[in-house]
């Protein structure tokens, strides 16, 4: 027996936003006896439903699911406890006879767990954080990314010019550790715990803006102005990790009067798009993922074939997590 098939399996299904991950994992885990663990960093908040695309009731109800609705909203929830969360999450799944089956966009988090991250301990100096905010409202995020760019260019080209919050917390780190993020993440391991299947889910980018799109509309049809006034309403502030989610954040500076409705949703489509393309170079710089192309929804049945290969191809099933899963 090879050291690879020594290791825990563990299947990832990785893409962009509206790609069409949440209807093809659970095909998916229908068939091969999963139980799918969230990889997205805002759908463990509860009562923040409409504006992370949250898999309903429904759905949850055919596949068991695992990281939604596990903390409110004004938990700060960070990258290493997500990471310490889910590896507690596979260990249980494994034990069940079922297979962990790990599916979401939050790049960091799914590289985390996948590679074993030993995350930065930096420590914290409150004083130099105030100093920082008070700096950005001064000089506005754009002067604390320049500032970020001196320091450490590395993790500036990683993080959005606008991620205030990240940004604050790299410039935190090398001022406590005299060494910056990136210099402290080159040694980070790269190989997997797991036997580890990933798969990624792609299409052509002028068809996925326009999903992006309809799917912002769709959330403003539904109810998100509601859910983020009832938010703020109950104290969830707009500096909270929350509330830096897309689609709260630009509805959160509506609420405050400080645009129209109208500017407030193209907003949040252009920096889903914008953010759509980071989730792609995020993901096409790790080495394990198989990618399919779906941009031919009429092809259905050919990707699903396709992607019953690649798992059978690295982790060596067909059908065996079915039989195990009918046994509990």
């Amino acid at each position: 027996m090879t050291q690879a098939t020594d290791k825990p399996k563990l299947l990832a299904l990785v893409g962009p936003t509206a790609v069409g991950k949440t209807s093809i994992s659970l095909d998916i885990a229908e068939r091969y006896g999963c139980e799918i663990i969230s990889g997205d960093s805002m759908q463990v908040y509860r009562g923040m439903d409409i504006g992370t695309a949250k898999i309903s009731a429904e759905e949850r109800r055919r596949v068991p699911h695992h990281m939604i609705d596990i903390h409110d909203p004004d938990y700060p929830f960070s990258a290493a406890e997500f990471q310490e969360e889910v590896k507690r999450c596979i260990r249980d799944i494994h034990a069940r006879g079922k297979l962990p089956f790990l599916v979401g966009g939050t790049g960091l988090y799914i590289e985390s767990v996948c590679y074993d991250y030993r995350f930065v301990e930096g420590g914290a100096d409150e004083a130099f954080r105030e100093e920082l905010r008070r700096f950005a409202q001064m000089e506005g995020t754009a002067g604390l990314y320049e500032r970020l760019k001196e320091v450490d260019p590395a993790t500036a080209a990683r993080l959005h010019p606008n991620d205030q919050r990240r940004i604050i917390r790299a410039l935190e780190i090398a001022h406590v550790t005299g060494k910056p993020l990136s210099a402290q993440m080159e040694g980070k391991p790269k190989e997997s715990p797991y036997r580890l299947c990933i798969i990624g889910l792609t299409m052509e980018r002028q068809l996925l803006y326009k999903r992006i799109d309809a799917r912002v509309d769709d959330m403003i049809e539904k109810g998100l102005v509601e859910e983020v006034r009832g938010l703020m309403e109950r104290g969830i502030t707009r500096g909270m990790v929350s509330m830096q989610g897309l689609g709260y954040k630009e509805i959160a500076s509506y609420l405050s009067g400080e645009c129209g409705l109208e500017e407030a949703v193209e907003r949040i489509k252009r920096n889903t798009r914008r953010f759509a393309k980071r989730q792609l170079s995020w993901f096409r710089h790790m080495k394990d993922i198989v990618w399919v192309d779906v941009s031919d929804s009429s092809k259905f049945s050919a990707h699903f074939h396709q992607i019953n290969d690649i798992i059978a191809g690295k982790l060596g099933i067909h059908q065996e997590y079915i039989s195990k899963a009918s046994e509990h």
